[in-house]
């Protein structure tokens, strides 16, 4: 009997090393290096079981002009959001990853495409921590129909392919991928090992038998997906479905898409009849008070393929401590202590002994730097205590020289402001439209000095 081989993995970023060590060399975390216990197989048997495209040993040699480039018809899993995060519908064969905390409603959610696609094509619902009967009581609560669906309670991978090549069905569900094991690989469930070869094996499958797969994946106490990154990489569309526990609303955003756009927004609320897609997200971040306040300005992000309209609110107080607060919730730290540095320098506006505390309305994360002169007017704003008017929307990047630098549509942005009633905007000139935009009447600045003058218009 050959001995078992060992590997030391991180679980993070998936790198390997011959020997166990504190901190990964490749990612640089702490403690994530685990053993990992490989199977003593054939080389032979291994080299037949990965050989080709997905497993398929007939690999032929051709040119690109002999390639059939007819587009795979995709359908509807019957939430329009969803297929908007998906590229426009699930594509047959592919294997998608969602990932979210606890209770975020990755199960819901797919018990409900499971149920209104199981009367329209043959579907299979495998479920590894649940019981058949808590599946059965949540379709129940939920009022979902039950004669259709086909269900399973499985976690041994290859007798899940064996009993999906009996059913074959056209999509399938494994919930969750932590708790899949593959019977020749020496491993607990849910280590790097197991996770690996149990998702690169149902991705095989799914090739094979152009079957779409939608896996569960938990994630960690820090938001990241968990297991290692290599995950992430043999499948072909990985989503995250977030919310906080004190919210109904769940945003659902595509990191990887190879059949679509990524970073692509889906907006769902919880109801007591399971997730309801919001067709007007917009709508739901600008539920504002009929007070108007200080501190709040509201600014036009590009999500994908559409802009959203969100509020952003700033804090600025005195502070009584020698180090004063800069926190930021939904903004990158960092990017917070850039712009008042840029507002210092070139807006002449001291900040260095105020408290600053910066949200974004509704949990929004933002990654783009169209909010940094929305952000900047909102300081400004709490600074001087002076509300900024009700009807303005502000977009627009700003420089370390206190230039304003132009964003990706611009045009767009505006009619979305337009459309909720904004008549007021104040974006860089250069996305200024030549032609005055009806009903909105918008003030084009090249730099900070320059929007603290028009600010001093609306005063």
């Amino acid at each position: 009997m050959s001995k078992a081989k060992r590997a030391y993995v991180c679980n993070d970023c998936g790198a390997d090393y011959p020997r166990w060590q504190g901190q990964c060399s490749a990612c640089g975390a702490w403690n994530t290096i685990t053993e990992v216990r490989l199977a003593a197989s054939p080389q032979v048997a291994r080299n037949e079981k990965y050989a080709g495209y997905a497993g398929k040993a007939d690999a032929q040699v051709q040119t690109l002009a002999s390639i059939d480039l007819q587009e795979v018809p995709r359908f509807s899993s019957g939430f329009k959001e969803l297929d908007r995060v998906l590229g426009g519908g699930v594509v047959p064969g592919a294997a998608i990853l969602i990932g979210g905390s606890p209770g975020a409603g990755k199960s819901t959610l797919l018990l409900q495409i499971m149920c209104w696609l199981a009367s329209q094509m043959p579907t299979l619902y495998v479920t590894g921590e649940e019981s058949l009967q808590q599946v059965a009581m949540r379709a129940e609560r939920l009022g979902l129909p039950k004669d259709k669906l086909k269900m399973l309670s499985e976690t041994n991978v290859e007798t899940i392919c064996q009993i999906a090549r009996q059913e074959q069905p056209k999509i399938m569900v494994i919930d969750s991928i932590q708790v899949m094991h593959c019977a020749d690989v020496v491993s607990a469930p849910g280590s790097v090992a197991q996770v690996r070869e149990s998702a690169a094996a149902l991705t095989r499958y799914a090739k094979q038998h152009n079957v779409a797969i939608f896996m569960v994946g938990h994630v960690t106490k820090d938001g990241s997906l968990a297991g290692p990154k290599v995950l992430e990489h043999c499948i072909d569309c990985s989503v995250m479905l977030d919310g906080s526990s004190d919210s109904r609303f769940r945003t659902l955003r595509s990191h990887k898409n190879r059949f679509g756009a990524v970073n692509e927004l889906g907006v769902f609320a919880m109801t007591g009849q399971g997730l309801r897609e919001v067709s007007n997200p917009s709508a739901i971040f600008l539920s504002r008070g009929e007070e108007v306040t200080s501190g709040s300005a509201v600014t036009v992000l590009w999500e994908g393929t559409r802009p959203l309209l969100v509020e952003i609110q700033a804090l600025v107080d005195y502070s009584q401590l020698s180090n004063p607060r800069r926190i930021a919730v939904g903004l990158e730290q960092n990017r917070l202590a850039l712009l008042l540095a840029v507002l210092h320098k070139h807006g002449g506006l001291q900040m260095s002994d105020q408290d600053v505390f910066v949200n974004v309305v509704g949990g929004v994360k933002v990654t783009e730097t169209s909010v940094d002169l929305a952000l900047l007017l909102a300081l400004i704003s709490s600074f001087r205590d002076r509300p900024l008017p009700r009807d303005l929307v502000v977009f627009g990047e700003v420089g370390l020289a206190g230039e304003i630098r132009p964003v990706p549509s611009g045009q767009e942005r505006l009619m979305e402001a337009a459309k909720h009633g904004f008549t007021r905007a104040v974006v860089p000139s250069a996305n200024a439209p030549k032609k005055d935009t009806p009903g909105m009447k918008v003030y084009g600045v090249n730099k900070l000095s320059e929007a603290l003058a028009v600010l001093d218009e609306f005063d």
